[in-house]
């Protein structure tokens, strides 16, 4: 999987910057980031499976460019005991992108997209690229239990520097939030294939903590 990425990751770089070795300083970035040993779900398998789902709605991005670069860096940063990983993200996403010789209208654009996956709230509504950023990113909620509880066992690894009545304090509040919004989820395409399982997951999950 990981020579996939850096495959699909140089192609799609090569389009900014025939530069290899630039190309080639930001993937071993990338891939040192999203492998670092306290990466358990918010890895590059996290990165693989946003890159896949995008293809089954690729008509329907606006800034494909920007789009795919917000998903290889919304995550690029990520210490569970930091509040602010979003947006270290999106400034270091800045800077890589400039070396990629990206406009600053798209730069902004990535960057906006990074942020709203701190709260997973659309920032920018001119077309429907951010709802489905945010949708993909969240797709593991609606995914079968078996999947699901995976999913939690590595979230749990990734929050193991708290103790379990902190962690659990945490979570609860967390899947409240998601459960008292009208939708989770905020394109059409999620709502009929997500919605109603992730909704028995999260509830399911919260009565067991």
């Amino acid at each position: 999987m990981i020579e996939d990425l850096r495959r699909e990751w140089s192609q799609f770089a090569l389009k900014f910057n025939s530069d290899h070795s630039t190309i080639n300083f930001l993937w071993h970035e990338i891939e040192r980031q999203y492998t670092h040993k306290t990466r358990h779900y918010h890895n590059l398998s996290h990165i693989n499976s946003m890159l896949t789902q995008v293809e089954d709605f690729k008509s329907s991005i606006t800034n494909y460019d920007a789009f795919l670069l917000a998903v290889w860096y919304h995550d690029i940063i990520y210490e569970p005991t930091k509040k602010n990983n979003e947006e270290r993200s999106a400034l270091l996403a800045k800077k890589r992108l400039k070396t990629l010789n990206i406009d600053d209208k798209t730069s902004e654009t990535v960057q906006a997209l990074i942020v709203s996956t701190k709260k997973h709230e659309v920032l920018l509504t001119d077309n429907i690229d951010n709802s489905y950023l945010l949708d993909i990113d969240l797709s593991i909620l609606g995914a079968n239990w078996e999947t699901y509880q995976e999913y939690l066992k590595n979230i749990r690894k990734e929050y193991a520097i708290f103790p379990n009545f902190m962690y659990r304090k945490g979570r609860k509040k967390v899947l409240r939030h998601f459960l008292e919004r009208e939708t989770l989820y905020f394109t059409k395409d999620y709502q009929t294939k997500f919605e109603k399982k992730a909704r028995e997951n999260l509830s399911k999950e919260l009565n067991q903590l």
